[in-house]
Protein backbone atom coordinates (compact mmCIF):
# COMPACT_ATOMS: atom_id res chain seq x y z
CA UNK A 1 0.00 0.00 0.00
CA UNK A 2 2.89 2.27 1.15
CA UNK A 3 4.37 1.68 -2.27
CA UNK A 4 1.83 2.52 -4.17
CA UNK A 5 0.93 5.91 -2.54
CA UNK A 6 4.55 6.76 -2.78
CA UNK A 7 4.23 5.74 -6.83
CA UNK A 8 1.11 8.40 -7.27
CA UNK A 9 2.82 11.05 -4.92
CA UNK A 10 5.59 10.77 -7.40
CA UNK A 11 4.38 11.06 -10.74
CA UNK A 12 1.60 13.44 -9.53
CA UNK A 13 5.18 15.07 -8.29
CA UNK A 14 6.65 15.06 -11.56
CA UNK A 15 3.45 16.15 -14.18
CA UNK A 16 3.18 19.08 -11.58
CA UNK A 17 6.84 19.78 -12.32
CA UNK A 18 6.30 19.80 -15.72
CA UNK A 19 3.68 21.92 -16.00
CA UNK A 20 5.86 25.00 -13.85
CA UNK A 21 8.59 24.24 -16.43
CA UNK A 22 5.98 24.53 -19.51
CA UNK A 23 4.65 27.74 -18.32
CA UNK A 24 7.92 29.88 -17.38
CA UNK A 25 8.12 33.65 -18.11
CA UNK A 26 10.94 34.61 -20.44
CA UNK A 27 11.93 37.39 -18.07
CA UNK A 28 12.32 35.36 -14.71
CA UNK A 29 14.07 31.98 -16.81
CA UNK A 30 16.09 33.87 -19.42
CA UNK A 31 17.36 37.48 -18.27
CA UNK A 32 19.92 37.17 -20.73
CA UNK A 33 17.88 37.83 -23.61
CA UNK A 34 14.96 39.84 -22.15
CA UNK A 35 13.86 43.07 -20.40
CA UNK A 36 11.07 44.70 -18.95
CA UNK A 37 10.93 48.26 -20.44
CA UNK A 38 7.58 48.66 -19.16
CA UNK A 39 4.54 47.56 -17.30
CA UNK A 40 1.05 48.31 -16.44
CA UNK A 41 -2.66 46.81 -16.06
CA UNK A 42 -3.06 46.21 -19.24
CA UNK A 43 0.22 45.02 -20.76
CA UNK A 44 4.24 44.41 -20.67
CA UNK A 45 6.78 45.73 -23.05
CA UNK A 46 9.71 43.54 -23.36
CA UNK A 47 13.16 43.91 -24.98
CA UNK A 48 14.41 41.10 -26.71
CA UNK A 49 17.90 40.79 -28.16
CA UNK A 50 20.08 37.63 -29.31
CA UNK A 51 23.26 37.47 -30.24
CA UNK A 52 24.13 34.77 -33.90
CA UNK A 53 23.09 31.22 -32.76
CA UNK A 54 21.89 32.22 -29.16
CA UNK A 55 19.38 30.05 -28.14
CA UNK A 56 16.74 30.40 -24.96
CA UNK A 57 15.20 28.06 -23.01
CA UNK A 58 11.01 27.06 -23.12
CA UNK A 59 8.98 29.90 -22.04
CA UNK A 60 5.57 31.92 -22.49
CA UNK A 61 4.23 34.39 -23.41
CA UNK A 62 0.27 35.36 -23.56
CA UNK A 63 -1.20 37.00 -26.83
CA UNK A 64 1.32 39.66 -28.50
CA UNK A 65 2.42 42.38 -30.52
CA UNK A 66 6.16 41.61 -31.88
CA UNK A 67 7.61 44.95 -33.37
CA UNK A 68 10.81 43.60 -35.32
CA UNK A 69 14.26 46.11 -34.99
CA UNK A 70 16.02 43.68 -36.87
CA UNK A 71 15.46 41.60 -39.43
CA UNK A 72 15.52 38.32 -38.00
CA UNK A 73 16.00 34.74 -38.70
CA UNK A 74 15.23 32.60 -36.09
CA UNK A 75 13.64 28.90 -35.47
CA UNK A 76 10.80 28.41 -32.78
CA UNK A 77 10.48 24.95 -30.95
CA UNK A 78 7.33 24.00 -29.74
CA UNK A 79 6.77 21.70 -26.20
CA UNK A 80 5.40 18.87 -28.54
CA UNK A 81 8.87 19.25 -30.53
CA UNK A 82 7.90 20.82 -33.69
CA UNK A 83 10.03 24.03 -35.26
CA UNK A 84 8.93 26.93 -37.14
CA UNK A 85 11.46 28.86 -39.65
CA UNK A 86 10.00 32.66 -38.44
CA UNK A 87 11.46 35.70 -41.03
CA UNK A 88 10.97 39.29 -40.47
CA UNK A 89 11.99 42.21 -41.48
CA UNK A 90 13.30 45.77 -39.75
CA UNK A 91 9.99 47.35 -39.23
CA UNK A 92 7.83 44.38 -39.72
CA UNK A 93 5.02 43.96 -37.23
CA UNK A 94 3.59 40.40 -36.23
CA UNK A 95 0.67 39.25 -33.87
CA UNK A 96 1.72 36.53 -31.86
CA UNK A 97 -0.86 34.48 -30.19
CA UNK A 98 -0.24 32.92 -26.60
CA UNK A 99 1.85 29.76 -26.46
CA UNK A 100 4.99 28.25 -25.62
CA UNK A 101 8.30 28.36 -27.32
CA UNK A 102 12.23 28.06 -27.77
CA UNK A 103 13.43 30.45 -29.69
CA UNK A 104 17.21 30.32 -30.95
CA UNK A 105 18.32 33.20 -33.71
CA UNK A 106 19.65 30.98 -36.63
CA UNK A 107 21.12 34.32 -38.35
CA UNK A 108 24.72 35.45 -38.44
CA UNK A 109 23.75 39.12 -37.09
CA UNK A 110 22.24 39.98 -33.49
CA UNK A 111 18.07 40.43 -33.58
CA UNK A 112 16.38 42.91 -31.15
CA UNK A 113 12.41 42.55 -30.78
CA UNK A 114 10.24 44.75 -28.40
CA UNK A 115 7.05 41.81 -27.70
CA UNK A 116 4.13 43.92 -26.40
CA UNK A 117 2.34 41.17 -24.02
CA UNK A 118 -0.95 41.85 -23.58
CA UNK A 119 -2.74 41.26 -20.32
CA UNK A 120 -6.35 39.61 -20.36
CA UNK A 121 -9.20 42.07 -18.64
CA UNK A 122 -10.65 40.98 -16.11
CA UNK A 123 -14.22 39.51 -16.62
CA UNK A 124 -16.87 42.33 -15.26
CA UNK A 125 -19.21 41.15 -12.58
Amino acid sequence: MKKTILSVVTVVALVAGALILRAQDPVKVDAKHYKVEFENNEVRVLRVNYGPGEKSVMHDHPESVAVFLTDQKAVFTTPDGKSTQVNAKAGEVKHLPAGSHLPQNTGDKPMEVIVVELKGKPAKK
